[in-house]
């Protein structure tokens, strides 16, 4: 009898350090929960569009929780179920198709891309299907030729449309291997070699080969603009004019270089398999997690798809993604087996900032202290554009109608309230295209050089033997060296 209370005892005394323990461990996971809700407190006012966040532990999902609103108008809340355009985080995917289709036999990343893409023009070296991949091909990138070509950031554009005006670049911005510049030309390319390879559009093949295989039952890539999606978040920006919002969703139609759309129930299961191998096999999780190398020999942070670097002192595997008002991140720590998925419908929402404060909350104690960056020198940004301004009378020299055989348009340059301004674009005809420039301040940075607004955009003017301008050099952050040709009438 007193063994059986003694037992008895015992087995209560356990339950007690059980209760106590799972009531430790809730508090733990209550004040980090607190702590990564805080991250999101600003998107939670009425009315705000805002976030889905998942937590990926050990192929688990930790903590999950939608901030925010999927549709305003309806006031329909943001949950985890929610399903987002990933913008450039869709990357991974097509990149991954590519090697899958390098497994099967049918292509080789070292191949010439104009094997499978001949309307390209030959640049005299050979652009390779790893070039692609890399971002080292010096392709110049579509969506800011689009821009420039007078393209309506709200109008239907197709795949044929890009591909018509990357295969009108005579020039490359670089040859190839020889720089890393970000170029979604070349992922949307890929997608292109995923059809003609396969016989498969990408947004078949990867459903076929991928999203199904893992139960992303939710997650596709959306090539018409049309397309109905269920449970989808509507994407928004802060109404620059007064208080609220205006919708900003894509009617492009072209993929690869994004278009993806899924929740952050359904990354969960893209996360797993860099672990499990479940797609791929291992050989495949290695080739895609491989950093580029330039033709010098430096290693770039670049791999395929994804950018491979470190964050406090942590491994990090990463890719952001920006499409009209959505916003993604997918950050993953794989020694740690720890991932944080952002996915956000706002244009400010900065989901790669929300993505490493809801890693400090969880892995803090692993990290390096934090550093804080530098402010930029402001002082050295007025600097540059201090240059003399010309006057009135000095820039209508610059005035006139110019010609880019590369864009299809004509860029005609005037002088209004004693500034440069680009007053008009429009193709051969004269028919008026979109001017994405009409309200840019085109100010002096140097003798015949000057910069747009507040864009990475510059514009070099050339003079002849008499010394009359007669063109310009475009060069625009990821796209360099267009070139204008004065029209002569």
């Amino acid at each position: 009898m007193k063994r059986s209370r003694a037992i008895i005892r015992f087995m209560i005394a356990g339950a007690m350090v059980l209760v106590m323990c799972a009531a430790v461990t809730r508090g733990n996971g209550d004040q980090k929960s607190s702590a990564v809700d805080e991250v999101f407190a600003d998107l939670t006012k009425t009315g705000s569009p805002g976030c889905a966040l998942g937590v990926y532990r050990d192929g688990q999902m930790l903590y999950e929780k939608g901030y925010g609103l999927a549709n305003i108008e309806e006031n329909v809340p943001i949950t985890p179920k929610s399903v987002f355009d990933i913008g450039s985080t869709s990357k991974q995917f097509t990149a991954s198709s590519i090697l899958l289709l390098e497994k099967q036999g049918k292509l080789s990343v070292n191949d010439d891309v104009r094997k499978y893409v001949p309307e390209l023009p030959d640049y005299g070296q050979r652009v390779t299907i790893l070039h692609l991949l890399n971002h080292t091909s010096g392709l110049r990138d579509y969506l800011v030729l689009f821009e420039m070509a007078g393209i309506n950031i709200d109008s239907v554009t197709t795949g044929d449309d890009a591909l018509t005006l990357i295969a009108r670049q005579k020039a490359l911005n670089f040859a190839p291997g020889s720089e890393y510049l970000y170029s979604n030309s070349g992922f949307f390319l890929l997608s292109v070699i995923v059809q003609r390879v396969s016989g498969k559009s990408l947004k078949e093949f990867a459903a076929d080969s991928i999203f199904t295989s893992l139960g992303m039952t939710h997650t596709q890539f959306r090539d018409q603009h049309r397309a109905l999606i269920a449970d989808r978040a509507m994407a928004y920006d802060p109404n620059e004019k007064k208080d609220g919002y205006v919708m900003n969703v894509s009617y492009f139609e072209q993929i690869g270089d994004g278009a993806v759309h899924t929740s952050v129930e359904d990354l969960l299961k893209w996360d797993e398999n860099f672990y499990s191998a479940q797609i791929g096999g291992r050989d495949f999780l290695t080739e895609i997690q491989e950093r580029g190398k330039l033709s010098n020999g430096k290693t770039i942070s670049y791999a395929k798809g994804l950018m491979v670097t470190e964050y406090r002192g942590l491994k990090a595997v990463r890719h952001g993604g920006s499409w009209g008002g959505y916003r993604a991140e997918l950050l993953r720590f794989p020694e740690q087996h720890f991932s944080v998925a952002c996915l956000c419908n706002v244009g400010n929402a900065n989901p790669s900032r929300r993505a490493n404060l809801v890693a400090d909350v969880y892995l803090g104690s692993l990290m390096k202290a934090k550093t804080e960056k530098k402010d930029e020198d402001e002082e050295g940004k007025k600097a540059a554009v201090s240059a003399t301004q010309p006057t009135a009378e000095q820039l209508k020299a610059y005035s006139g109608e110019y010609w880019s055989e590369e864009l299809g348009v004509a860029y005609r340059i005037g002088v209004g309230d004693a500034r440069l301004k680009v007053t008009g674009i429009v193709d051969r005809a004269g028919l008026p295209r979109a001017n994405n420039f009409s309200d840019a301040e085109i100010r002096a940075v140097g003798a015949d050089k000057f910069s747009v607004g507040d864009e990475d955009v510059t514009l070099a003017f050339q003079r002849d033997g008499q010394g009359r301008v007669s063109s310009f050099t475009v060069d625009a952050g990821r796209t360099t060296g267009i070139k204008f040709v004065r029209e002569t009438r």
